[in-house]
């Protein structure tokens, strides 16, 4: 019979050495002056003590999607009714870009594919920009595609972008001053002026329900989704919802940065090296193709260089929402692009990807 008593004594344990790694790793990069410490911190320390220590660190989900629903929020703020004007007058471009830039990663999976010797189904599914959960049921769907690196293609895509990206974005060529017009102080003003009592309250309320109402109509992380369409309706009705302060969206990052950490699984793979090079190279030029389509959307909209990189960057619409409040990018631009990209590719790449798939199998077999 299983003691639950020491099972739980055990769970404990592991999830205190593991917050005590992510700890340390958040102050260290605090004390380097790196981007996003406390996301960054935790998700390298987490990753490399539970690869080279004694013990099996555990982070519970429920603590990774408390930090989702506070980086929700924050980013549901900023989706006022110009905002909401704003982004809609954009579609036609992030349609356009969207596609764009899912044609060039399938490109890039083509091409890693021929040098790797991976089949490209595999290389492809894990190439999808953006939608790591969604590519990963697909697989589990289709038969022939390898779920283990499509897991780990998706997983070090996003953790290269995530450490790649902020230092892009906070080099000489992204950084530049952050515009402010009189319309973003006066929200910014207004937020800051709300009284964190009994407001915060409300809005908590509103937030965890709107997440697990999307968890229930299954839509994709939820978590965040549902805070950001809850509070976004909130706002735009008229409430006022007060501003996070920065200790609190830091530890909403150790919340995240700590689970991340713990994604990456390579000792499940054959081939590791092949593998790792496959998604480091795939990585490297789908930050290469997004920069160059940033810089296009730049050309085309009153924009700054750092909003359109991170409206475009290929990674998690969490991570880019954090950058994006720490460079003081257009939090709504930059959702608006992700959030357009994230339901693009959880309800029209599936079904074209089948077919694509279907077809390229009869293919074969008329060929054979």
């Amino acid at each position: 019979m299983i003691d639950l008593s020491k099972k739980h004594d055990s769970k404990v344990l592991r999830f205190s050495i593991t917050v005590l790694s992510a700890f340390i790793g958040g102050l260290v990069f605090s004390m380097i002056h790196t981007p996003i410490p406390w996301l960054l911190g935790p998700m390298a320390a987490v990753l490399i003590g539970s690869k080279f220590g004694k013990f099996q660190y555990y982070w519970p989900s429920y603590i990774r999607d408390t930090g989702l629903i506070i980086v929700g929020y924050s980013i549901g703020l900023s989706f006022t009714k110009e905002a909401l004007l704003q982004i809609m007058a954009k579609l036609p471009s992030m349609l356009l870009m969207t596609v764009l830039l899912v044609c060039f990663c399938a490109g890039i999976a083509f091409v890693v594919s021929k040098l790797t010797g991976v089949d490209y189904p595999t290389v492809l599914t894990g190439s999808i920009p953006g939608g790591l959960s969604q590519m990963i049921i697909f697989a589990e769907e289709m038969k022939g595609i390898d779920i283990t690196t499509v897991t780990f293609l998706q997983v070090a895509r996003l953790i290269m972008i995530i450490f790649f990206v902020p230092f892009l974005i906070l080099g000489p060529f992204f950084n530049h001053p952050p515009t402010h017009t009189a319309l973003d102080l006066a929200e910014k003003t207004v937020q800051d002026t709300v009284p964190l009592f009994p407001n915060i309250i409300l809005f908590t309320l509103i937030c965890v329900v709107c997440a697990f109402l999307a968890k229930k109509l299954k839509f994709p992380t939820p978590f965040i989704l549902g805070p950001i369409l809850g509070t976004a309706v909130a706002t735009i009705s008229g409430l006022q919802g007060p501003a996070l302060t920065t200790p609190i969206l830091d530890v909403s990052q150790f919340m995240i940065g700590g689970y991340i950490g713990l994604l990456l699984k390579p000792e499940k793979l054959e081939h590791k090296a092949k593998i790792i090079t496959l998604a480091l190279l795939s990585g490297l030029l789908m930050i290469v193709g997004s920069t160059g389509l940033g810089l296009l959307l730049v050309h085309f909209y009153d924009i700054t260089p750092s909003t359109s990189l991170l409206s475009l960057a290929p990674g998690g619409m969490d991570q880019m929402a954090i950058l994006a409040h720490e460079v003081h990018a257009d939090l709504s631009m930059v959702t608006g692009y992700q959030l357009f990209r994230l339901f693009f590719i959880y309800f029209a790449i599936p079904p074209l990807l089948r077919l694509f798939f279907k077809a390229r199998n009869r293919k074969s077999r008329n060929a054979a």
